[in-house]
């Protein structure tokens, strides 16, 4: 039988026993129906799986007795999107949580000269990427890094595969076909306006190799969309 996966960030690591928060506390016993003496199980989003027994059924203050503590292989390799966040901040939060129940291991939300400035509501995409690692059984939360610059992230990426997708009339070839699996990766995808030639030309000079997500001209968040799963593709993940 599947077991119902609990969000518990700020579990010991040797826990014996953890009270849930008031909301997951009701969504436990209120909306799932769980009671005293079921198995459950909790993610700290860190790797480690908590397999627990409802000691005490509050819908308020839930109280799990924990019998086994598993740390979970992590991801490998380590995939890594820098994305423009779009102003509609709805299609960034569909776009995270899409990412994060595929596979993807850490979000910068890049700043490039023509990234829409709005500000990023921390608190809130932190539920979505919690939210969506538990949906899909994962036990690793994604990163959601703070905003970076432009120049910031390509000048500091260290990732044995760099990567930056633009719609400039240059010379690319699909990402899919030029990655190779096992290889810590990075995408750069630009806002609305694309990439403008200079950032373009600092991404190349700096190691970046220029590819193409298809015929079509994509949406920021589609184009991460698209990127997410080719990575995952060419890993088999």
């Amino acid at each position: 039988m599947d077991l119902s996966v609990f969000f518990a960030g700020d579990i010991a690591v040797d826990a014996s026993s953890y009270t849930m928060n008031e909301d997951t506390s009701k969504y436990c016993i209120q909306v799932l129906r769980h009671e005293a003496g079921d198995t459950v199980l909790l993610a700290d989003g860190r790797g480690r799986r908590f397999t627990a027994i409802i000691a005490d059924d509050n819908r308020k203050k839930c109280v799990v007795n924990i019998s086994a503590i598993t740390l979970m292989p992590p991801p490998t390799p380590v995939l890594r999107i820098a994305i423009a966040f779009t102003k509609n901040a709805s299609r960034i939060e569909w776009f995270l949580e899409k990412a994060t129940e595929i596979g993807i291991q850490s979000i910068i939300p890049l700043v490039s000269q023509r990234t829409e400035k709005e500000k990023v509501k921390a608190e809130r995409l932190q539920n979505i990427l919690v939210s969506a690692m538990l949906q899909s059984k994962q036990y690793y939360l994604p990163v959601l890094q703070e905003p970076q610059a432009f120049e910031q992230v390509v000048k500091q990426s260290k990732d044995a595969q760099r990567f930056i997708a633009h719609c400039l009339p240059e010379q690319q070839q699909s990402l899919q076909l030029l990655m190779e699996p096992g290889k810590d990766t990075i995408v750069l995808i630009g806002p609305e306006g694309d990439f403008t030639p200079e950032e373009v030309k600092l991404a190349l000079g700096a190691g970046f190799e220029p590819v193409s997500l298809g015929a079509n001209r994509l949406r920021t968040e589609t184009a991460g969309m698209v990127a997410v799963v080719m990575m995952n593709i060419v890993n088999n993940l």
